[in-house]
């Protein structure tokens, strides 16, 4: 995978491979897939983001 962004001085290019598996991509009908910080984080290390589940979110009253 090949990364390229600026950070203000310049152009940062970062490439990885990973060495026995392969990177998964997130299945997306749009072109472009923007990710969180914390997605990217796990696309680099080998996990699929599409197969998580994260918890619902849940709103709590006070009861009172």
């Amino acid at each position: 995978m090949k990364l390229l962004f600026f950070d203000r001085s310049g152009f940062v290019l970062v490439l990885k491979r990973l060495t026995e598996d392969k990177f998964r991509w997130p299945r997306r009908q749009e072109a472009i897939v923007t990710l969180t910080t914390e997605q990217l984080h796990w696309i680099l290390d080998g996990i699929d983001i599409d197969a998580m589940v994260r918890h619902p979110v849940r709103h709590y009253q006070v009861a009172g």
